[in-house]
């Protein structure tokens, strides 16, 4: 995937192991700058040579004194390039640069107040202990109070007035006092020489600095998580007055990028798309839509594993709003064949990526013999083209495989140095060495909100581009054991109620999507009518997420909720039992398998 950079080069997120990498490059974006995810494992060499707008060092859990932590290159911060450090990352910087980086008299986890000042070389400066260390701020220029005194001293620190000064740079525009979410055991104890103190915590006696000269900054908080309430407008900061970046980055952008990039990838080749109907594979399909037009053909594979009018859906609009040709192809008696007396759900997974890319190959082997019949509004458009580029179309085999592959499932598939499986995603992981397709994936390095911008930008209709996500796999993984018609039965009219509720109380905007999932080896006694019952229970996982990354669980109503159980048990006979599951993630992951 290209990028449209619009400044010098991208953002790059140096992954010092954090739990957090990934919600930095988001932050980013938001800030509508282009930004990437690069190990520490790099060297500053490899790093520089990808000739970046800025770069922010990642939090980690290692510190700076353990052998085998990660290293920071002195060569990085010396490059004229904007850094700056979070957590791990702004220790690090510290650490290499000449400061001291001690052990903290007090760990912080959590939510912690910060006292915001400038401290540093020049007149202005607060007054320091022997060993360099700044003294405690107090708000509004005013002397440090007794309590900050104290605390103060409890760091083994002079008590003294603060400076006066009126914050510039990093935190330009902040509070004399902020909320700050930290997560550190070691603190840096006294600022690298030329850098001035913007702020002090009780575990921390510099809990942020700069040098605006050689543009190098950091925070011991972590500014990328919402519990940092001005956390963003730092990161902005950083981003808009310090490293100079302009705010290009956009869904316009995107696209007109992307198209340019398909081209030059694809040529004159011919293509076909992985059509599920799902947000993902719809925006992907759009965007080489635009890029080739009768260059590709859309196959709609019926696993047997949708969700409730799901192919009706696809054949009805996806055609209609962008004219692509479209072939549906029944598979459903070949992954239900495949997929019996398998429990296993990474198996489950693996099978249902192999079958779909044979199911895809055979697809394209009937597309490649014949031209498929065009389906209106996509007829007038063919016939327009038949004696030109269809025709020579159709002696070309397929070179290439479109896929609505996201950043997330990269991430979880293990798709970064050092990065661990969490589970195969169809798109990434479970796909099959010795796969026929060259992929196209347009998408792989955008999240579910910046795809659906993107969709929006092509003029898809907001029940498209708004629907619940649905992973590949499909049902299939929604189902707790073996995998038969029956049970996707039982699992595809809850899961109907559910979508139809939902959208009835107008909450498709507010939640990220609410999976129901059967656990089909498991039963429990009800009462129903005047006669006992024997039947399964469903589990609904509504959930609020912005990417996927992290998620916590959405509260619903309870009328709501009532109402969703009580027509799940009265039109699905076989469930007797409904329940909620309130797990976040981490640390359960949105599907259960």
């Amino acid at each position: 995937m290209t990028i449209p950079l619009h400044n010098a080069g991208p953002v790059l997120v140096v992954d010092f192991g954090a739990q957090y990498a990934q919600l930095i490059a988001r932050r980013v974006r938001e800030a509508h700058i282009y930004s990437e995810i690069v190990p520490h494992s790099w060297s500053a060499e490899q790093i520089l040579a990808r000739r970046p707008a800025a770069i922010i060092l990642s939090g980690g859990p290692a510190s700076v004194f353990e052998p085998g932590a990660p290293r920071l290159e002195a060569d990085l911060l010396e490059a004229g390039v904007p850094v700056l450090g979070i957590c791990y990352g702004f220790q690090a910087m510290a650490h290499v640069l000449g400061g001291e980086v001690d052990r903290a008299s007090k760990g912080e986890y959590g939510s912690t107040s910060a006292w915001l000042g400038m401290s540093g070389e020049g007149p202005d400066a607060a007054p320091a202990d022997a060993s360099g260390g700044v003294a405690a701020f107090a708000s509004g220029g005013e002397p440090a109070s007794g309590r900050q005194q104290e605390r103060g001293g409890e760091r083994g620190l002079p008590a003294g007035k603060i400076t006066g000064k009126t914050l510039e740079g990093l935190l330009a525009g902040s509070p004399a006092t902020q909320t700050v979410w930290m997560s550190h055991g070691v603190a840096v104890t006294r600022a690298p020489a030329g850098f001035e103190v913007l702020a002090s915590t009780d575990g921390a006696p510099v809990a942020a600095f700069q040098d605006r000269v050689r543009r190098l900054y950091g925070l011991q908080w972590h500014p990328e998580v919402r519990h940092t309430p001005l956390g963003q407008s730092a990161l902005e900061n950083f981003l808009y007055r310090e490293a100079g970046l302009k705010p290009n980055w956009t869904p316009g952008s995107i696209v007109t990028e992307q198209v340019a990039a398909i081209r030059r990838q694809v040529g004159s080749a011919r293509v076909i798309c992985g059509l599920s109907g799902g947000v993902d594979s719809s925006v992907a399909a759009a965007l080489v839509q635009r890029a080739v037009g009768p260059q590709l053909t859309c196959v709609f594979v019926d696993h047997g594993l949708l969700r409730e009018g799901e192919r009706e859906q696809v054949e009805r609009d996806f055609v209609a709003v962008t004219g692509a040709k479209l072939i549906v192809h029944d598979a459903s008696a070949r992954f239900l064949a495949a997929l019996a007396g398998v429990t296993d759900p990474e198996a489950k997974r693996k099978i249902i990526g192999r079958e779909f890319i044979r199911a895809f190959e055979e697809a394209a082997a009937a597309a490649g013999a014949t031209e498929p019949a065009a389906t209106e509004p996509a007829a007038a458009d063919a016939a327009r083209r038949r004696d030109t580029a269809e025709a020579s179309d159709s002696a070309q085999p397929i070179r290439f495989l479109v896929q609505g592959t996201l950043y997330p499932d990269v991430v979880e598939s293990g798709g970064g140095e050092g990065a661990a499986t969490i589970k195969s995603h169809h798109n990434v992981g479970g796909l099959p060495e010795d796969m026929e397709f060259e992929l196209v994936e347009p998408l792989r390095w955008l999240f579910k909100d910046e795809v659906r911008a993107v969709g929006s930008e092509l003029g898809l209709p907001d029940s498209m581009v708004w629907r619940q996500p649905f992973p590949g796999p499909g049902l299939g993984i929604r189902i707790v054991g073996e995998v038969t018609e029956s049970r996707l039965e039982i699992v595809r009219r809850a899961d109907g109620i559910v979508r139809e509720e939902l959208t009835r109380a107008g909450l498709d905007r507010e939640i990220w999507q609410c999976p129901v999932v059967l656990l089909a080896d498991v039963r429990s006694v009800g009462v129903q009518g005047d006669g006992r019952t024997y039947g399964h229970p469903v589990v609904l996982r509504p959930v609020s997420s912005d990417d996927a990354m992290t998620a916590d669980f959405s509260r619903l109503d309870y009328d709501l909720l009532s109402k969703i159980a009580g027509r799940i048990t009265g039109e699905v006979p076989q469930v007797n039992r409904v329940v909620l599951d309130i797990t976040s993630k981490p640390p359960g992951t949105i599907e259960w398998e």
